[in-house]
């Protein structure tokens, strides 16, 4: 089974971007400076910010739909963010090292399975739960804190 990973589109994010703290605040968000390497994940370039780096923290709707399954949740959105292209058969670099939970939904957006896969087990994971026909997509968390990191979708070229 052939998946495609595709990060946050940064034009969903522009109006945030180079507003002041007080903007920021009066949206819900604010400003934060990554402290480490490693732990301030991007959902737009789906890698970690470096030490010294300005992200957005905000909420973000990861799954849109009228229903018990409706999913809002904290994200980074580094200032300088550049989109990542969108992976096909390979997971980003903001899996590596995180435990994710992957949560399976149908076409309804109901959940039908889910797997919480280690860091040497995202791919295997990820193959079992597309293997359904019943699964329209997997949306990819941290599992540990449990913020949305990224889609996962069937992925078939273009014939």
């Amino acid at each position: 089974m052939t998946y495609i990973v595709k990060g946050l589109a940064r034009d969903r994010f522009a109006d945030l971007l180079g507003r002041s703290d007080a903007e920021l605040a009066a949206c819900g968000a604010r400003r934060v400076v990554a402290d480490s390497d490693f732990g301030f994940p991007c959902r737009v370039s789906l890698r970690d910010a470096a030490a010294g780096e300005a992200l957005i923290l905000l909420n973000h709707v990861s799954h849109d739909v009228d229903g018990p399954y409706r999913a809002t949740h904290a994200i980074l959105v580094r200032e300088q963010a550049e989109e990542i292209a969108p992976l096909v058969d390979g997971t980003p670099p903001v899996f590596q090292r995180r435990t994710m939970s992957l949560r399976a939904f149908d076409a309804a957006g109901d959940l039908v399975a889910s797997r919480v896969a280690g860091p040497e087990e995202h791919d295997r994971a990820i193959r079992e739960l597309l293997a359904d026909p019943q699964v329209d997509h997997i949306d990819a968390h941290n599992a540990g804190h449990g913020c949305f990191s990224a889609r996962i979708e069937r992925y078939m070229e273009a014939a």
